[in-house]
């Protein structure tokens, strides 16, 4: 059966849909993840998510027969965080003076908690690793995708993950070390 909106009837594969529901279910919680790791702020991360699955939903007649297409949903995801990033309104603000209100950070009790607080501080750190090393990083260590792979999703050479890898391996060295957190290991969960 179809529905007929504005004179155009639409067809409803059941199977199709239920599969798509299947897979929606399945990746959102991991699908979250990766994006609020690109973007650090979770109501984006969410909208992120949306938008992808929107976007899955629409091609998924071509996309359901794929195997992996937890791999083909990353590569939206991250299309969609590029293309977020890139609109006018996104722009962070440039403060040119000094907020006269600052938090105590040794009042916070998520501060006190030895691994969660390590969390934080590795994504409070991975903020400020620029956005295309951020994003080699994450999909190498975190959705852990071969360099191949990467370069793929990123649409560029093989090189070019390299480098950014390395040097978002560096800033996040870097800005761990800032933040007092001692020693950087790759292999820490995100």
């Amino acid at each position: 059966m179809g529905s007929v909106f504005k004179g155009v009837t639409l067809r409803h594969d059941s199977v199709r849909d239920e599969a798509f529901r299947r897979f929606a279910a399945d990746s959102a919680a991991g699908l979250g993840r990766l994006a609020y790791l690109l973007c650090g702020d979770r109501h984006f991360a969410q909208d992120l998510v949306q938008i992808c699955l929107i976007r899955m939903y629409r091609a998924w007649p071509r996309i359901w027969p794929l195997d992996a297409p937890e791999r083909y949903a990353q590569k939206v995801l991250l299309r969609c965080w590029l293309n977020e990033r890139r609109k006018p309104w996104r722009h962070s603000e440039i403060g040119d003076g000094i907020v006269p209100d600052h938090a105590d950070e040794s009042a916070d009790p998520l501060l006190a908690v030895g691994s969660t607080h390590l969390k934080e501080q590795l994504r409070t750190a991975l903020a400020t690793v620029p956005p295309k090393q951020r994003a080699a990083v994450v999909l190498r260590y975190w959705s852990q995708l071969s360099v191949t792979e990467t370069a793929a999703a990123l649409r560029c050479s093989e090189g070019t993950v390299k480098s950014n890898t390395a040097r978002g391996l560096a800033a996040l060295r870097t800005s761990m070390t800032d933040l007092g957190a001692g020693e950087f290991d790759e292999e820490m969960s995100l």
